[in-house]
């Protein structure tokens, strides 16, 4: 068994310190490493340059006086060899922990968290060793603070090891070095409560203040959960973590095998004074616990044959991301209407803005949704200004792509099968047999249950650069699919009106003072008035900018105005001529016209 022992060493300076021992043969040399990604995010991150210091001894523990430094050498950016001169070595070494995401590691003197795969070197030539890690609060840690860390607690995955209740600091079991990674850690005075589906204890586990209503959050995201395990026919795990980091504001998640880390902001949570209020806030959180939920079986489990085993010192490419992401994107939305917590008419404005997202911009006739899928570890996930002209989201394009496969199946299968049905397949021909998948494995799967070959038509929204037309299958569930006008300057909210709708193609963040542009469509007149992502747009027509004053100049101003704009490049000003036309009908407005035909597609197959 490999040992490891993780402890906070100086909660101020954001420091673990690790150590690493495990048996070895004198004279034979051994290679250290830490990953350079983590499943589940597809870029580079390069964990080991948070390594501070990290030094070998020999071990031996029955004479302290041979204990002797074992020379380290660094062959890479992120490996280390040795030769051991004894038949036990240890490893000691602290990592810098100041990162408050989903991805690495965090600690001050209010709460610590980690992944493994940026804190636990692996030993390269023991990849299947069983490992035991001992998770411990140093006894000069709580001189220094005994108040506030005696009631500290442990959150993870991870097996308890004999002696070792749940939330105690103690040993913890992993049967392999990918399980060890796999399993998150939270701790920290932290709140932590359970319910149960299917016989699975389900953790939340809040690390910071929230004010949410406890009992609300445990109904809500059973039904969610409950509705997971449905579909799939089984849970895959004996218990489940939900770890949630709560900041001012926020949002992200990570999924894991029996856990998720996710990022909101602590007013996210239900109002326990409004108990019949479903705040757009606390439906995106329940969508982003449905979407990680899901995850458990589609990336963890069922996932591409390229990712069999990962390789996590390098990029792994594959076309495939747009079913792992975008069929996972289209159930979490989906699976909150089907749980009744959310109407249908809710869902379909967030299925409307989804759809916006993917056609107000040039991205997706230019880029396919499978080379959006290989090109995720530059392009998606290391993003330029130019992303929404020029790339396409294999989350929400794919999500589109999956809505186009559950309505094809239920029409051609005259309603027997469904996008549920090829989960379900997948599940037990590829997720149960830990099997990878290939692109071709979904299409036979759809070809069988459509009993009719539509490989043609699915290989071209998959490898082609055009629009998903859902127009007409989502008629033939009494669905209007329209393009619409943009309701407002800064918003994807729809309106079907033909009255004049202001537009100018830019989104933006406010600031105190003028407003930060995130986002230009191109050939807009936001573009052809010179802004630029990150500029900061500070007067129009000689009248102060704010999110609100925009809009109000805009809605009183005639048509076509074109007016004097001042914005900030850097530390230059800039003055243009900016233009207030009409809104292109470039949103999507999705409304239901005909609910004895829209059952075709709510109902469950």
């Amino acid at each position: 068994m490999i040992q490891y022992q993780i402890s906070p060493d100086n909660l101020n300076s954001h420091l673990f310190s690790v150590e690493l021992s495990f048996a070895t043969q004198i004279d034979k040399t051994y290679h250290l490493s830490l990953p350079a990604w983590l499943p589940g995010s597809y870029m580079i991150r390069d964990f080991a340059k948070n390594i501070v210091e990290i030094y070998a001894h020999n071990g031996d523990q029955k004479n302290e006086q041979a204990i002797k430094g074992i020379s380290l050498n660094k062959t890479d950016k992120q490996t280390w060899q040795f030769t051991a001169t004894s038949t036990f070595t240890v490893i000691t070494y602290q990592i810098f922990a100041f990162d408050l995401s989903v991805r690495t590691a965090y600690l001050d003197s209010e709460r610590g968290f980690f992944n493994g795969s940026s804190t636990f070197l692996q030993v390269e030539e023991l990849p299947d060793e069983k490992c035991q890690l001992s998770i411990l609060l140093p006894e000069p840690i709580m001189k220094a603070s005994p108040n506030k860390l005696s009631h500290w607690k442990v959150a993870t995955g991870l097996t308890r090891a004999k002696g070792t209740e749940k939330y105690q600091f103690g040993d913890y079991i992993a049967h392999d070095y990918q399980e060890l990674i796999d399993c998150p850690v939270a701790m920290g005075n932290f709140d932590a409560f359970e319910f149960t589906v299917e016989g699975v204890i389900h953790h939340l586990v809040f690390t910071s203040q929230h004010f949410g209503d406890r009992e609300r959050l445990k109904a809500d995201i059973a039904k969610l959960c409950q509705h997971h395990i449905n579909l799939f026919g089984e849970a895959p795990f004996k218990e489940y973590w939900f770890i949630t980091h709560l900041l001012g504001s926020g949002f992200g998640g990570l999924e894991h095998k029996n856990s998720t880390i996710l990022q909101a902001s602590r007013f996210d949570l239900p109002n326990p004074n409004k108990p019949d209020e479903t705040s757009e806030n606390y439906q995106t959180f329940l969508s982003l616990c449905s979407h990680e939920y899901f995850h458990a079986w589609n990336v963890c489990r069922i996932k591409p044959k390229e990712f069999h085993p990962y390789n996590l010192q390098e990029e792994v490419h594959t076309r495939q991301l747009w079913a792992y992401e975008g069929i996972t994107s289209y159930y979490d939305d989906f699976s909150l209407f089907r749980t009744g917590l959310i109407s249908f008419e809710d869902y379909l404005k967030q299925l409307s803005k989804t759809a916006t997202r993917v056609y107000r911009g040039q991205g997706e006739l230019k880029q396919s949704v499978t080379d959006s899928s290989f090109d995720t570890w530059t392009k998606f996930y290391q993003q330029g200004p130019d992303a929404v002209n020029n790339i396409v989201s294999y989350y929400t394009k794919g999500s589109l792509i999956a809505l186009w496969l559950d309505l094809t199946i239920r029409e051609k299968s005259a309603g027997n099968y469904s996008l549920d049905t090829l989960m379900r397949e997948l599940w037990i021909h590829f997720g149960r047999t830990n099997m990878g998948t290939s692109e071709e494995d979904f299409i036979n799967i759809a070809n069988i249950l459509c009993n009719e070959d539509i490989t043609d038509a699915f290989l071209t929204l998959l490898n082609n650069a055009q629009r998903v037309d859902l127009a007409p299958l989502l008629s033939q569930v009494g669905i209007a699919f329209v393009p619409q006008k943009f309701k407002q300057l800064n918003s994807l909210d729809t309106t079907d009106s033909d009255a004049y709708s202001p537009y100018i193609g830019a989104q933006y963040t406010s600031l105190p003072i003028g407003v930060k542009i995130t986002q230009v469509i191109e050939g807009s007149p936001a573009a052809q008035a010179g802004l630029a992502v990150n500029d900061v747009l500070v007067s129009v027509n000689n009248i102060r900018v704010s999110e609100k004053s925009l809009q109000q100049l805009a809605e009183h101003l005639p048509e076509n105005t074109q007016v004097t704009c001042h914005y900030f490049r850097d530390d230059q000003l800039i003055t243009r001529e900016i233009i207030f036309i009409d809104s292109p009908l470039a949103a999507i407005g999705i409304t239901e016209v005909d609910s004895t035909l829209s059952e075709k597609w709510r109902c469950k197959r």
